[in-house]
Order: C-alpha cells, then structure tokens, then sequence
C-alpha cells in the first residue's frame, strides 16, 4: 500500500466511469493483497492504444490516448455483442480497457469489426486513508425512501444498437412538448456520457444513470440489485420535479440481465408502458410476444427496422401494432395518446387536481 499522491491522480485522464468520484477521499494506492471488484476506482497506464484510443472523460470529452498516459478507470464486466465480452480479472496485473466510458476488464472475445482491445497495466486500486478500496457503490446518490407515483414508459429492445436511446430520445421530446416535465434513466448497461448527453438534448428535466446508483456496468450484477438501483434513480427523478420517467434498458431481450429483469413481477407492475425497438419484423414480432406473455402494455413499435417500410409493414401486420418513425415518435399528439392509455393514466400527476393537460 502506498500514500498516494493527490496530484498525480488529478493529472490522470478521468474516465467518465469515474465522473462522481471524490478525490477528497483519495489517499492510498492498493498494490497487493487485493482483488478486484466490479466498480472498483483504479489507477491505470496505457501501454498500447487498441480500439478505444480514446477515452470519455468526466466532462464527456473525448480525450486522446498515448501509450504511457495515466487514466483513472472502474473496473466492470462488458457483455456488448457489437464490441467487447469482458470481466473483471482476478489480479490487478495487466488487462485491458474495454469500453471508451473507461471500463477495466479483462477481454474474452470481440466482434470482428473491432481491433484489438486497448492494453492497460493497472498501477493500484485506489484506496482511502485506512486502505480500503473506493468503489462507484460509496458515491451513489441517496435513496428518497418516496413511493414512486409517476408513470413511466419503458425503452426495450431486441438487442445493442436496435434503437433503443433514439427512441427514447424522441419519446422524451415528443412528451416535453405535450408539456409533461420529463424526468430520464438509463437503468443498465455499461457507463457512457452519450446517451445521456442525448436525452438531456432532448428536453429531459433531468437525466441519471446506472452509475449513479452505484454500478460502474450492470453485467454479472444480481437483478434485485440491478431493481433497486432502478427505483432509486426514478425517486430522485420524481424528488426532482418529473411527471414521468423515459427509463432504457440496455441491450436486448436474451440479455441475462435485461431479461431476468423484465421477468420480475415487482419490476413489471411499475411499468406503464413499453416502446420496443428491432432491428428487423421477426425481431419485432418475436420480442413483442414475449413481452406481452409477460404482462406489458406495448402501445407501438420503433427501432431501427423502421428504416425499411416493408419490414415495418411485416411488423405491422403480425402483431397489429403501430410502427412509429423518428418523426412520429416526437409528436406531442403521439405523447398524449401514449399517456392516454389506460394503463398510464392513472399514475399521471395531478395539477390542481385534474390530470395534466395535454397537448392534443
């Protein structure tokens, strides 16, 4: 264990994994007798730039690697089907950084259109002043305690990169303009600034993320951790003034965690409705299926797929369900319909009490 240099550390590129870190806090350098554990602060060297030559940095800047710079890193699990399989290594020897949030881990597989990941050497865990590691879990925000009343409108899809945050992007708009005070989350996957920089963009009042519950990533996390994590970033976004939560959640349906998530009757009975985005019609199909068996109320489809008409009209056909396109996704009469179903109207906040009045 060495005392650790405040200095040093604040001349790192700080990922954006990092970005509720206090350095106040900092005082040791962990070398040996330790493990890693998921969201684990470490000090890292870049000894050969790969794949992400870059990394995100707490301001959301993308800041450029050299073999030999510093960067301050969480350790994390990546499950990205589009990019990187990896887990926490066992040791702190030499590893990889899998995810330009600024993810340590050791890398399992790739997609083949990645290059090989960025390597790292581990220089310590960062530790406080009695040596105990900091983790991502010791700055999570409070928990209000608060009932959640709120309705909130779930982005699912059928895998990484089928349009899930666009949609949820557009949804947020669309409700913002029908004059609803929109509050955003993204409850799982692994850290990164642009999804939320996009929802805030996009008229979110306010906007969280799994970090701020404590988990540098969500992969290999328990679900009943990953759960509560949820509610409490949409108490704080209700504490905050939203009158409905945007939540996503990341990757796809035959994700582990996506899906014992979703199968979880505690979990589904807060949900008013859900938008589902896919790739293609059988996506669109299959994952519509699935959740309806298990009790949701999917008012309209989107992704990525509605790129294609004609796989839209396939989609369309089968499951007798409206195909939306970005446009039609932003409207305020689509937010008004949305919020009009029934299984959402009732969790509406009330003005005066009558329910919000929305733009038709």
């Amino acid at each position: 264990m060495l005392h650790l240099d405040r200095n040093r550390l604040l001349t790192a590129k700080a990922a954006f994994s990092t970005r509720r870190f206090d350095h106040q806090r900092a005082r040791t350098l962990l070398q040996s007798g330790v493990a890693p554990s998921a969201g684990d602060f470490v000090l890292a060297r870049v000894d050969k730039p790969g794949h992400h030559d870059g990394v995100e940095l707490t301001t959301g800047r993308r800041a450029t690697l050299y073999a030999g710079d510093e960067v301050l890193l969480c350790y994390g699990n990546r499950y990205a089907p589009d990019q990187f399989e990896a887990v926490v290594p066992d040791d702190i020897g030499a590893c990889h950084m899998v995810a330009a949030g600024g993810i340590a881990g050791l890398a399992l597989s790739w997609h083949a259109s990645m290059r090989s990941p960025t390597e790292i050497m581990p220089l310590g865990i960062v530790g406080d002043a009695a040596g105990e590691p900091l983790n991502v879990r010791d700055f999570r925000i409070a928990a209000t305690g608060c009932d959640i009343r709120i309705p909130i409108i779930l982005s699912v899809g059928t895998s990484m990169n089928s349009g899930k945050t666009t949609t949820a992007a557009k949804l947020i708009h669309g409700l913002s303009k029908a004059g609803m005070a929109v509050g955003a989350a993204k409850i799982t996957g692994t850290s990164a600034g642009k999804d939320t920089w996009l929802m805030r963009d996009s008229g979110a009042r306010s906007v969280l993320d799994f970090n701020d519950a404590g988990f540098a990533t969500t992969y290999k996390v328990a679900v009943n951790e990953i759960e509560a994590g949820a509610w409490r970033l949409v108490q704080q976004l209700q504490a905050g003034g939203a009158e409905v939560a945007v939540v996503e959640v990341a990757d796809g349906l035959l994700q582990q965690e996506t899906r014992d998530l979703l199968e979880r009757p505690t979990f589904r009975h807060r949900i008013g409705a859900v938008v589902f985005s896919s790739l293609d019609s059988m996506g669109a199909v299959t994952g519509t299926r699935w959740l309806q068996q298990h009790g949701y109320h999917v008012p309209f489809l989107a992704g990525v797929m509605t790129n294609s008409p004609l796989a839209s009209r396939e989609a369309s056909c089968v499951t007798g369900l409206p195909v939306l396109r970005l446009a039609e996704l932003q409207s305020a009469s689509i937010a008004a319909t949305l919020l009009r179903s029934p299984a959402m109207l009732d969790r509406i906040p009330s003005r005066g009490g009558d329910h919000v009045a929305l733009i038709a």
